[in-house]
């Protein structure tokens, strides 16, 4: 055999063994793991990212594995976060500021795409370019906070005071933001303004049943979203003392929920999980804020409070709940 002949041969031998090599590379399984805090939203959360993520080419069980954490509270939270980063994923998606600050406390170098967080306020130090390794989609604007008092006024006319009702625990800056915004627009609606802060569920039910003593009371739950257990508090006792309740999220005891549509927000992290997958940076991918929001009116609640929703403010509404 020639000279030539035979290094051809043996670069075709070559060739033979490191093509599987590169296919294999090529359609390697990718690691994204998800940890959000227990809510009523959370699977529905995940099933518009998987869809979202097959639409862009990652199926699992072919060259996706996603792992999801969904721990009950703030304890199990740091445990779960702590596991995901020890698997390694090349991705972390997270929903809500705590999940995300959590997160951001044991790895500086895995890509953080966020959901949620408030305005972003203390998660990235720069929206239109975020350093370091964290970048997603705020759910929120301060100025809303004025929002959800000027719904509570025209779905419930009646009402004059109002129990601005938050964890204390986990208050970010966003949140006094929010908060202060709804306090701003209390004269131009012409009602009162307290607030409610919690630690617990003892504390919700001490602070609502005495602002429950007096009159044509609501309350608007805002801040970081509060564990099931006082979530439900919340609604019960709003249910129990006849209070039009205002949040971001529905309930069973949620007259009005007013919020950025989470899908749109699931979605835009999907694109940024999928461009980071395919070599994008954190920091070359801006910190983006809601276009659209949705307004879902409970008419169960309503009945059960005695209170008759305006035709026109119901009209208005996204979504009716009957």
């Amino acid at each position: 055999m020639r000279r030539r002949e035979f290094i051809t041969l043996l670069g075709g031998v070559a060739a033979a063994i490191r093509a599987p090599a590169v296919r294999a590379q090529g359609n390697r399984v990718r690691r994204v793991a998800a940890l959000m805090l227990a809510a009523s939203t959370a699977q529905d959360r995940m099933a518009v990212l998987r869809e979202e993520l097959q639409k862009l080419g990652w199926t699992e069980g072919r060259n996706l594995r996603l792992d999801v954490r969904i721990p009950d509270d703030a304890a199990a939270l740091r445990v779960a976060a702590d596991e995901v980063v020890k698997s390694a994923p090349e991705v972390i998606f997270t929903v809500s500021g705590t999940a995300t600050r959590v997160i951001q406390t044991l790895t500086g170098t895995v890509p953080i795409v966020f959901d949620g967080g408030g305005d972003a306020t203390g998660l990235v130090s720069n929206v239109a370019k975020p350093e370091g390794n964290t970048t997603g989609f705020a759910n929120i604007f301060p100025t809303l906070g004025g929002k959800y008092l000027e719904l509570l006024k025209e779905a419930a006319p009646r009402v004059t005071r109002v129990a601005i009702v938050f964890d204390a625990n986990r208050l970010m800056a966003w949140g006094s933001g929010v908060i202060a915004s709804v306090e701003s627009a209390r004269t131009t609606l012409g009602t009162t303004t307290v607030r409610a802060p919690f630690r617990n569920s003892a504390e919700i039910e001490s602070a609502v049943e005495a602002f429950a003593a007096e009159p044509n009371g609501a309350l608007v739950q805002l801040g970081p979203i509060p564990g099931p257990a006082e979530f439900a508090t919340i609604q019960r006792l709003a249910l129990k003392h006849r209070l039009p309740l205002a949040y971001q999220f529905t309930g069973e005891g949620v007259l009005i929920s007013y919020a950025a549509d989470p899908s749109d927000l699931v979605r835009g992290a999907a694109s940024y999980i999928d461009r980071i997958l395919r070599g994008a940076k954190p920091s070359e991918l801006p910190v983006q804020y809601p276009t659209r929001f949705r307004l879902v009116v409970n008419l169960k609640v309503a009945k059960a409070i005695g209170l008759i929703i305006p035709d026109a403010f119901r009209l208005r509404a996204d979504e009716v709940i009957e």
